[in-house]
């Protein structure tokens, strides 16, 4: 069989079942649904490469896409804790430092890891742009415009995030 879309359409109808149901066994549908068409994606790209029988490299390539994910998620916890332990209160009002603290926390929870990640890279790091970039794996103006967007985005979710109170703790 030469045509490529025919070999990949049996791979496909032949292999889809098995492929999201390891991926469902080991993350949330959502989830399990969005490996399982990069598991495809990343099939029809290398389609000329795949061993025969393919199934086993199918599974091999949703597992390691599950252990990506997994690594991402964790890394956005501990930055996110880590951010937690780097905020330090200044003089003032410590009920409002802690309100102001829990109402940011809030705030960079709700934002997309690659966010978190390159705010505290300049914000917290204190890294030049082209230092960050590389430790992101981006050009320096790809961080910049990063930067400037999860800027935005931490700015809209501090709008709309609604600032701690400490009635709320009661």
């Amino acid at each position: 069989m030469d045509d490529p879309e025919e070999r990949f359409s049996i791979l496909y109808d032949r292999h889809y079942r098995n492929v999201l149901g390891y991926a469902l066994l080991r993350a949330d549908p959502a989830m399990a649904e969005d490996l399982t068409s990069e598991t495809f994606l990343i099939a029809w790209r290398r389609l000329d490469d795949l061993p025969d029988p393919p199934l086993p490299w199918l599974l091999g390539v949703t597992r390691n896409l599950l252990r990506k994910q997994r690594a991402r998620r964790l890394r956005t916890e501990e930055l996110v804790a880590r951010l937690a332990q780097l905020t330090t209160f200044v003089e003032g009002d410590v009920a409002e430092k802690v309100a102001n603290r829990q109402h940011a926390l809030a705030a960079l929870t709700g934002l997309k890891g690659q966010d978190v990640e390159v705010l505290i890279l300049t914000s917290w790091c204190g890294m030049t742009s082209a230092e960050a970039a590389e430790v992101a794996g981006c050009s320096a103006r790809t961080y910049e415009v990063r930067l400037h967007r999860a800027r935005q985005r931490l700015r809209k979710a501090l709008q709309s995030t609604p600032p701690f109170t400490l009635q709320e703790q009661t």
